[in-house]
């Protein structure tokens, strides 16, 4: 099967000053999210910013999709993270991307705490059921894996289920391929799951993703550098890599039309 490629443009800390490169508004992350289509990513992972500012504002979300609709045929999944007040993060799908991420629990990340109560991630993803919102479920700590399963027996997740298991980030779980190897075989048969793994780990965790079967992301939200000590020029640059590695085992990246056929995808949200 092939693998699904995402691209996560921007992020929720990294800003210019870290790496040039990083989208700063709804035109440049257009322009990248276009770049990185053409390179390889089916699926186009976006944190919104402003002015190379972080934002959880609609209305920049409704720019940002809208702009990355015009010059790009990609799957748009916006990010519900980043350190906002919990409502407006739940506002952000109101700008109808086709897909959003849903975070089961809440955690530490570092000096920070990433709240996910558990009332209103609920009701976040009952929205995203109205909406026909596929939710991209991420999971930064072997119990989020157990959080997920109870909301698939809520009905508030549907199958196939969407997954990506986020490694490498501190105060979650180490980017070790024995707890990806735990995590997968864990899930309901069916699941499309792919790793997210976190700065000097991006590549050889995905590299071993795509060899389990898996799908795979990359981007200046990942990693700001394409080797040690060198700055990535592009998002497209880092697909390119991924998709590189993806063709040395045999691999092609998935074509649009597939991925929405294998996650059921909201056609009316595509394009």
């Amino acid at each position: 099967m092939n693998p699904i490629i995402t691209a996560s443009l921007t992020g929720p800390a990294a800003t210019k000053k870290d790496n040039p490169a990083i989208p700063g508004s709804p035109e440049e992350i257009a322009q990248s999210a276009r770049e990185a289509y053409d390179a390889g990513a089916a699926v186009i992972h976006i944190h919104l910013r402003e002015d190379d500012m972080f934002t959880a504002d609609l209305g920049v979300a409704r720019r940002t999709v809208e702009a990355v609709r015009e010059v790009c045929p990609g799957i748009v999944q916006l990010s519900t993270g980043g350190d906002f007040d919990y409502e407006a993060r739940m506002g952000i799908v109101e700008a109808r991307p086709a897909m959003a991420t849903l975070n089961p629990g809440t955690m530490t990340i570092g000096d920070h705490e990433f709240r996910n109560p558990p009332g209103q991630m609920c009701k976040l993803a009952e929205r995203m059921l109205e909406l026909g919102i596929k939710a991209e479920v991420e999971i930064y700590d072997t119990g989020h894996l157990g959080l997920t399963m109870d909301l698939l027996k809520k009905e508030l997740l549907v199958e196939p289920l969407q997954v990506s298991f986020v490694m490498g980030v501190k105060g979650g779980m180490p980017a070790d391929p024995r707890l990806l190897g735990y995590l997968v075989a864990e899930l309901p048969a069916g699941t499309s799951w792919q790793v997210i793994a976190i700065g000097k780990a991006n590549l050889p965790l995905t590299t071993i993703g795509l060899a389990m079967g898996g799908n795979a992301r990359t981007g200046l939200e990942d990693t700001l550098m394409i080797r040690p000590r060198v700055l990535a020029d592009s998002n497209a640059q880092l697909v390119e890599a991924l998709v590189n590695v993806a063709r040395s085992q045999h691999l092609e990246p998935a074509a649009v039309e597939e991925v929405v056929e294998r996650l059921h995808l909201n056609v009316d949200l595509i394009g």
